[in-house]
């Protein structure tokens, strides 16, 4: 009787059965060829080079961005080089109706959502018109608060259902936000009620400087989804057909009512993890840097499309100069907003009364912004 329990009991078994399920999902290898033609999106040759187009005018968005961050024509600034493929192509996989909550690092998918690029530099620069988002696009502002925006899209996901509007949610954290206890409560609130939310962890392999292996025990962070009781998978980040069946997939069955989906992107950030003093080479090996510039999401889908016939040098170069003057005329436009006074921060903050301390201080302030 004590044999047959023992054989019975075996939660380690249990968890090894769990992880071994969890193999990397992946349409293209690192030299661009086809690897599971099963599961190539149905996009058309338009739709793929519109997808390249976007790539590559982030990283050139990237470039730039470090370059005025430098130059103190930037606030906050979260480098984004690496993780085009995660972030765009999950995007690419939306419809215009549905909403994406992002972290700090994801402005690049609000923008290709419809948030204006000037704006988004006014973010950046923590003036409050960078969060006035234009009607009709729907997304919140960049959340600061690390993993936050989980709770968040599981309140908008349950929101678009009792709406019984035909739209998901999407929100994106880092690995080191699947630490925070907002991730659980998240994904286990969208899946006890079964709506239509989309969670990414774009596991880039490190938390600032905690390497993924010190976050958790854990094989994968997709595993986690299993506890919430929602379907999870484990993709290639760096391959941007695999992100976007993937995200497809989860949207299609988000809005058939089946619920939400846990996905983990494995991906790098060749930067730092903000440009506010961090620096990679203290706790990143060159062996590392270069083994996954190996995968760089970019040289992955040109040679795709090349072999195809659909992207050259021309066209690449054509999308660079088109980012560089966009880019510049958008810095123009964010330059002309007015310097944001302490009296506004104030007014913005409380519609009603203020405490009599702010209300002190609001006085002195006047009276300075008046001279």
């Amino acid at each position: 009787m004590a044999d047959k329990m023992m054989n019975q009991l075996d939660p380690a078994g249990t968890l090894q059965e769990i992880e071994s399920k969890f193999e990397m999902f992946q349409v293209l290898n690192e030299q661009g060829e086809v690897v599971n033609e099963a599961a190539m999106p149905d996009l058309k040759d338009e739709q793929l080079v519109e997808l390249m187009s976007r790539m590559v005018y982030v990283r050139i968005l990237d470039q730039r961005s470090i370059s005025l961050n430098r130059q103190g024509r930037l606030g906050f600034y979260a480098p984004t080089a690496g993780q085009e493929a995660s972030q765009l192509a999950s995007q690419y996989a939306l419809e215009k109706e549905d909403w994406i909550l992002p972290g700090y690092r994801d402005v690049p998918q609000i923008v290709m959502h419809g948030l204006p690029l000037w704006k988004a530099f006014l973010f950046s620069r923590g003036h409050f018109i960078g969060n006035q988002v234009p009607e009709g696009v729907n997304i919140l502002a960049p959340q600061i608060i690390i993993g936050a925006q989980y709770i968040q899209t599981a309140g908008v996901a349950l929101g678009l259902q009792k709406r019984g509007s035909k739209t998901v949610a999407i929100t994106y954290t880092g690995d080191g936000g699947s630490s925070q206890g907002d991730f659980y409560e998240g994904i286990n609130f969208a899946g006890a009620f079964k709506s239509p939310a989309i969670f990414i962890v774009q596991n880039n392999q490190f938390a600032i400087s905690t390497p993924r292996e010190l976050q958790t025990a854990a094989k994968t962070i997709a595993q986690k989804g299993i506890a919430a009781g929602i379907p999870s998978i484990l993709v290639d980040g760096m391959d941007p057909l695999a992100v976007y069946a993937a995200t497809k997939d989860a949207r299609d069955r988000a809005i058939r009512g089946e619920g939400p989906t846990l996905i983990e992107t494995m991906c790098y950030r060749y930067g730092p993890h903000t440009m506010a003093g961090d620096d990679p080479t203290r706790y990143r090996t060159t062996d590392t840097d270069n083994e996954w510039a190996a995968k760089d999401p970019l040289v992955r889908f040109r040679k795709f499309l090349e072999a195809k016939g659909l992207w050259d040098e021309k066209k690449e170069e054509e999308v660079i100069e088109r980012a560089k003057e966009e880019i510049k005329e958008a810095i123009k436009e964010a330059d002309k907003a007015p310097k944001q006074k302490v009296t506004e921060l104030m007014d913005n903050m409380y519609d009603g009364e203020m405490p009599a301390n702010l209300k002190e201080q609001y006085a002195i302030y006047k009276e300075k912004e008046s001279k």
